[in-house]
């Protein structure tokens, strides 16, 4: 199977005159425009002493020069390692200190914030803007594609856990071209396909499974910066598919001409966190059509999907994909029986190798017959199909980014005038969950703004609670462990309108 890139290669030599991305600002760039631009950025990398193996940490705005570079360090055999372009210098540190980059790619105004970091890191990383890079490979003299084999790594993305510290998923070639592969096949993907494109690009949803379809299948993709809900319409006349985390789909609902006469799409897709069942019902009543909702993780990509034909389940994410293999235990470690909820355990070629110098983790993240615990309680049904019940951990979903409350409960918990934090996800009506922090503090002067004032300096702004909320003491069980659960059933309601 080899470097992703070759067949990216393989599709766009195909395709030459094709459109592969319209900025809907002007510029369109075809598959040889493409294949232009990321031999530039591929000259220089090299130019940059980047080698194959070599990490290189990215943390941009979105834009297409973005998806260049990534497509440059793949076909270098570097490794390419996204940032949420939200991530402030001190939650930076940590990634660039455990990830020892060669080549760290930031906006201007980060540049020497950042290059300061990696040096106090003792980190030897050449820090660079995408116009540098960009300015340097129209000089540079072109490099040829490095092979790779289908186990090495072509990514390393992070992601957290309760415990605090992110873990760095070492994501192979193989893992991103078998499930690209099969979700093109699955979904239908072909070359007559326009994909309007309005995720972020620094996680799987918009880096991989977004671009991979369009790119390994010939498409066109409209590529827009984020979601706008205007900007959005537009780009949704005449196109054929759509993907999107829940939030899109309730804004798009929101908006009273919606979808205009000019809007069919075959396909609209929702991922990255769970699809409430009232908006797959009202978004079917008012346009005919059935949101596609699948599911996967950082490291394993796309695990299921309901079906491109047949019936979906408002509440569901449909069967394993080819390939995958899915099975629920109890606790006990017993199989689970049909209905019953249980974890989610799976195998496959898009499971990740590992993650990045922590073997401790990675041997606690799989059974000893090679399963990957994915930590997610579901129920399997008779006919293999996957409900998602909850989560291991506390981990909180809003706006389908990951949210980890342990990292905000140790800045809390550092504020003067706080005994102790939980942090949890509420039902929001827009971003699926949202962030509250309930504080049970030692001063009473201490108000909801003195808690927030210093997480946004800390954080980033997805991270921040939308609430905070005092009490006199946190609920725990009697071993003293903090109920989450019963905080959650409490403020359950409390971004619900008023009746």
């Amino acid at each position: 199977m080899g470097n992703l890139f070759d067949e990216v290669e393989r599709v766009a030599s195909a395709r030459r005159g094709a459109v592969a991305f319209d900025c809907m600002d002007g510029r369109v760039f075809t598959f040889t425009n493409l294949l232009a631009n990321v031999g530039a950025y591929s000259a220089a990398l090299t130019a940059c002493g980047v080698r194959p193996g070599d990490r290189v940490t990215v943390q941009l705005e979105k834009s297409i020069e973005g998806v260049w570079l990534y497509l440059a360090v793949l076909r270098n055999g570097a490794i390419y390692m996204p940032l949420n372009s939200g991530y402030t210098d001190a939650e930076i540190e940590y990634f660039v200190t455990d990830a020892e980059p060669s080549l760290i790619v930031v906006e201007p105004s980060r540049r020497a914030a950042v290059a300061a970091l990696a040096s106090k890191a003792g980190v030897r990383a050449t820090v660079a803007t995408i116009s540098e890079l960009e300015t340097q490979g129209r000089t540079c003299a072109a490099v040829a594609a490095v092979s790779r084999a289908d186990g090495d790594v072509a990514a390393i993305l992070y992601t957290s856990g309760t415990t605090g510290r992110s873990k760095g998923a070492m994501i192979s070639h193989c893992n991103l071209a078998s499930n690209a592969r099969t979700l093109v096949e699955a979904w239908g993907f072909t070359s007559d396909d326009v994909l309007v494109h309005a995720l972020p690009i620094y996680h799987v949803h918009g880096l991989f499974v977004a671009l991979h379809c369009a790119l390994l299948s010939g498409a066109s993709t409209r590529f827009l910066p984020r979601f706008e809900i205007g900007n959005v319409l537009d780009a949704l006349a005449g196109a054929t598919a759509f993907m999107g985390v829940p939030t899109y789909y309730t804004r798009l609902l929101g908006v009273s001409n919606f979808p205009a006469p000019d809007i069919s799409l075959r396909l609209w897709i929702s991922g990255s966190a769970p699809l409430l069942s009232e908006t797959f019902a009202e978004f079917e009543l008012r346009t005919g059509s059935t949101i596609l909702e699948r599911y996967g993780m950082t490291e394993a990509g796309m695990i299921t999907s309901n079906p491109l034909r047949g019936p979906r389940l408002a509440g569901t994410v449909g069967k394993a994909l080819p390939g995958v293999i899915a099975r629920v235990r109890r606790e006990d470690g017993s199989l689970a029986s049909v209905g019953e909820p249980g974890v989610l355990e799976i195998s496959g070629p898009n499971v990740f190798k590992g993650y990045w110098c922590n073997e401790e983790k990675t041997r606690a993240s799989f059974t000893d017959d090679g399963f990957f615990i994915t930590g997610d309680v579901v129920t399997l049904s008779e006919a293999g199909v996957v409900s998602i019940v909850g989560r291991q951990n506390d981990l909180i979903i809003s706006g389908g980014l990951n949210v980890y409350p342990k990292e905000i409960e140790e800045q809390i918990d550092a504020l003067a005038g706080v005994g102790e934090s939980a942090v949890i996800g509420i039902p929001h009506p827009d971003f699926g969950e949202g962030v509250v922090a309930v504080v049970d503090r030692s001063e009473e002067s201490l108000t909801e703004a003195d808690v927030l004032r210093p997480l946004r300096e800390r954080l980033a702004g997805f991270k921040v609670p939308k609430r905070v909320i005092f009490v006199d003491s946190l609920p725990r069980n009697t071993m003293g462990k903090v109920q989450k659960k019963l905080l959650r059933d409490t403020y359950r309601a409390l971004f619900e309108a008023p009746r």
